[in-house]
């Protein structure tokens, strides 16, 4: 396999080398191409099997990842190309609960009037008791 490409978009020929030579370096014969980056997996690949076959024939040893591609365009068995799941349409807000009967609202108005007055009362004695020492 010779990298092709650019930067985050590779590209990759597949070929019969001699294993003395650099992996980017002059093939004996190019026998497809692989480009990971095609949505349609099915036309990720393209091989001359009949060459593959060749090559393997008279003792060529695919690399690891070159022998999956084979596999897969053998059998055909890409997987279904299969869309990301839809999204789910935002939960509503939690409706605000009823206010409470005006009756309520009365005794908690005047539980809040009581409140504050025996407050004020004891704010008042306070004042009272701390001005007489002096």
């Amino acid at each position: 396999m010779k990298k092709l490409g650019r930067k985050h978009r590779p590209f990759f020929r597949i070929c019969a080398m001699d294993s003395r030579k650099p992996r980017d370096g002059r093939a004996i014969e190019e026998l497809g191409h692989y480009d990971p980056m095609v949505r349609d997996k099915s036309q990720r690949v393209t091989l001359n099997l009949e060459r593959i076959e060749y090559w393997l024939s008279v003792g060529a040893t695919p690399s690891d990842k070159v022998a999956v591609l084979i596999k897969k365009v053998k059998a055909n068995n890409w997987g279904e190309a299969s869309a990301p799941p839809p999204l789910t349409p935002p939960k509503a807000p939690p409706e605000p609960e009823p206010e409470a009967p005006a009756e309520d609202a009365e005794a908690t108005t005047e539980e809040a009037a009581e409140a504050t007055a025996e407050t004020e009362e004891k704010l008042a004695e306070d004042a009272a008791t701390d001005g007489g020492e002096s």
